[in-house]
Order: structure tokens, then C-alpha cells, then sequence
């Protein structure tokens, strides 16, 4: 009798393409998305004062225009969200 032997090889799931903090954004966002998120952004701030934590930028639905802050780590989009980086939400901060 032969025994089954398990195969060897291992299958090697391609990366992800993962945002890069460093690479520079096209300025040519849509107006609309950069108008929400720096609303997302300063009404965060005007009910959150006292927070001394600063977000990396705003996960954005295109379609909505609802986003969320981001605070920590590389953000996990959906298809229809996009990201921006406080450096564009807050160009003065820089």
C-alpha cells in the first residue's frame, strides 16, 4: 500500500496594495469629498476639545460622503471609500 503523502508546496496569497502614508495624493481630489471630510474632521474636533490625539486623515465614502477618522494603522477601504490624509484635509498644519 502507498501512503498519501500531503503536498510540500504552499500557496502565496499576492499583497495587497497597502496605503503608503509617504506617497503623495493627486491634488486633483474631488471638492466635495475634501468639503466633507474636513466637516468630518472639524466637528470632531469642535465636540471632542480636549482630544489630544491627531488623526492620519478621513476614510470617506464617495458615494455617501460619510466618512470616519483615522487614528492609528492603515486603514482597511471599501471599494467606494477612499482616504485622505490630514496633510490635505489641513494643508496648514504641515
Amino acid at each position: 500500500m502507498q501512503s498519501l503523502q500531503q503536498p510540500t508546496e504552499r500557496f502565496i496569497l499576492p499583497d495587497r496594495p497597502s496605503l503608503d502614508f509617504n506617497t503623495p495624493i493627486p491634488s486633483l481630489l474631488d471638492p466635495t469629498l475634501l468639503r466633507s471630510a474636513r466637516h468630518i474632521y472639524r466637528t470632531y474636533y469642535e465636540v471632542h476639545p480636549n482630544e489630544v490625539q491627531r488623526p492620519l486623515g478621513v476614510a470617506i465614502s464617495r458615494n455617501s460622503r460619510r466618512g470616519k477618522l483615522i487614528f492609528n494603522g492603515k486603514p482597511i477601504l471599501l471599494p467606494h471609500e477612499c482616504f485622505i490624509p490630514l496633510s490635505q484635509i489641513e494643508p496648514n498644519l504641515h
